[in-house]
């Protein structure tokens, strides 16, 4: 990504003419659009999880493969997607994006059994390089000097997210409460991408400066299949067949370790990586990236925990609201809003307290909003208050990550530092939903689709402490030096 200290080699800059200038409100529109599309994309699925353990005949354990199976493919997709953007342009790269999406929209629109639902899911992965393009337009557009700009443009762009999960929340709630077909919802992600990219086409700049180089495929291709065997591992650790002192699970898991170290070797002998692991011996940058990996543990490995939770029936399992599709929907709204306004009001928060003292706060908010849901999971105020509160905390996190991660990069690598960014929160949810997905697969008796009450209070204590953690770690950061030369290096 960057240049290791004492490095002479430099990379030929390629300036492309630039296309007349687009107005702001009209740039800021269209990466808004396109972030709702993702939104609606991730957060369609949630009001009819329950349902799909009837349609599709699977347990509530099964479920959580819905998220690894993405996550997984987005680990796959971004830092190939990105590095693709900052050198062959980051709007060419958006629009087959957008159309690879719409391609796995439209097999989970025809999926009738759960093995083509995963399939469709693998596709949709592609959204993970949906914002770190997005950033490379921004960033480009901004130039030098932007990153003020950059980091409104990326709070817009978080709650431009949010609200496509609201809207995909509520849509495919709606959808499924009118329509007869219980799999009719399953369509709402496919209309959200086809109107992004019918509108985003003629309207987003392409930018302007790319660098001269190529993909480091082999990179890309080890760090790939290095994760897959790790998420594999932990995983399905723990089920049966794939009991944790079991020769395959082991044997999974030390093929993964040693796959991925195989990559950083490669990394660090390659001119030009597909990620320069030597910036992680920078504290700031394992700093933010040890406080990604805790937020999306928990933020999407309750992901799968939370909707079913909430469509469980008390008289059936002894826990749970009971409630249909569409309350599900209304019920994710408090932790959907907290976490737009924590994002909208994180530039400010950061101005006033400073980006480590944001970092701080937005974990101990997460660690208090799982507590809450911990302790009073039987009343339903206080619980959507606990989700609501972790929703904000969230909400500061996913901004100042991701702003932090772009400002440590040279504006060529725009779309490398924030897809190295989004990496890292596709493998700390894809951890957090392995760990869920463990947990439940544990606490489900032998018989039934759903699991006791243990699996969800195991579940929250996990995420406070683990949120806990990711404050411990934010206190590690520094501030930025005033010294010219500092920028690069925190």
């Amino acid at each position: 990504m960057t240049l290791s200290p004492g490095s002479t080699r430099t990379t030929p800059v390629h300036r492309h003419p630039a296309p007349r200038a687009t107005p702001t409100a009209v740039v800021i529109a269209s990466v808004a659009l396109v972030e709702l599309s993702s939104g609606v994309t991730q957060g369609f699925l949630s009001p009819l999880l329950k349902g799909l353990t009837e349609t599709l005949g699977v347990t509530a354990a099964d479920l959580n493969w819905i998220s690894i199976a993405n996550l997984l493919a987005s680990v796959a997709f971004t830092p190939v997607l990105s590095r693709m953007g900052d050198l062959y342009g980051h709007r060419c790269m958006l629009r087959w994006n957008l159309v690879l999406v719409i391609l796995g929209s439209v097999l989970v629109g025809l999926s009738r059994s759960f093995p083509v639902l995963l399939a469709g899911q693998i596709l949709q992965g592609a959204i993970a390089g949906f914002f770190p393009l997005l950033v490379g337009i921004l960033r480009n557009r901004a130039g030098a000097g932007g990153d003020a700009e950059s980091r409104r443009g990326i709070s817009y762009m978080v709650a431009a997210l949010v609200g496509g999960l609201t809207l995909g929340l509520l849509a495919s709630g709606f959808v499924a409460a009118s329509v007869d077909s219980p799999t009719a919802a399953l369509w709402v992600p496919a209309v959200g991408a086809t109107l992004a990219l019918a509108a985003t086409w003629p309207f987003l700049p392409e930018s302007a400066d790319r660098p001269g180089g190529t993909v480091d495929w082999a990179g890309g291709l080890l760090l790939c299949a290095g994760l897959v065997a790790l998420m594999l591992a932990l995983g399905l650790g723990g089920t049966p067949g794939w009991e944790w002192t079991s020769a395959r699970t082991l044997g999974v898991l030390v093929v993964g370790v040693l796959v991925t170290a195989l990559w950083v070797l490669v990394e660090l002998r390659t001119d030009e990586p597909m990620i320069d692991v030597r910036m992680f011996r920078r504290r700031n940058v394992v700093v933010v990236s040890v406080t990604t990996l805790t937020f999306s543990f928990c933020m999407l490995g309750l992901q799968i925990a939370h909707p079913v939770f909430l469509g469980t029936s008390r008289a059936e399992t002894g826990y749970g609201f009971g409630l249909g599709p569409v309350a599900i929907g209304l019920a994710m709204l408090p932790n959907l809003l907290s976490l737009a306004v924590g994002a909208l009001a994180a530039p400010a928060v950061a101005a006033r307290l400073s980006d480590r003292r944001t970092l701080v706060g937005g974990s101990l908010l997460m660690a208090a909003g799982y507590g809450i849901d911990l302790l009073a999971y039987g009343t339903a105020p206080l619980f959507l208050f606990g989700t609501a509160l972790a929703g904000f905390g969230t909400g500061l996190l996913q901004h100042s990550t991701r702003t932090l991660a772009v400002e440590s990069v040279p504006h060529d690598r725009t779309s490398v530092g924030s897809g190295i960014n989004e990496l890292l929160i596709n493998v700390g949810g894809s951890l957090g939903a392995a760990a869920v997905l463990t947990v439940f697969a544990a606490r489900t008796p032998a018989g039934h689709t759903l699991p006791d009450i243990g699996a969800y209070t195991t579940s929250w204590t996990v995420c406070t402490g683990v949120s806990l953690a990711g404050a411990a770690a934010a206190l590690l950061l520094r501030a930025p030096s005033a010294r010219p030369a500092a920028k690069d290096a925190r």
